[in-house]
């Protein structure tokens, strides 16, 4: 087994008041890292979720995970059809 240390690295949050915008948003910085922005104009319902929007980071990583299987699915079929 190989034990492969990471580097951790930091995630920019942002806090913004924008109307237009959904409380939550996670993009991608100018470095290509992720980028969590939290809208302020909606912190009463941020506050009243709070746990529930904390407890997605699991199922959150599931899903990605999910759709990263199935994309490398996809990419050996095809590298097996050459």
């Amino acid at each position: 087994m190989f034990n492969v240390e990471q580097e951790r690295k930091e995630i920019e949050f942002r806090l913004i008041d924008d109307t237009e915008m959904p409380p939550i948003v996670i993009t991608m910085d100018e470095n290509d890292m992720p980028k969590v922005v939290i809208n302020r104009d909606y912190a009463i319902w941020l506050s009243l979720h709070r746990k529930i929007i904390g407890g997605c980071a699991e199922s959150l990583y599931s899903k990605i995970d999910e759709l990263l299987t199935s994309h490398l699915k996809d990419q050996r079929a095809f590298q097996q059809m050459e």
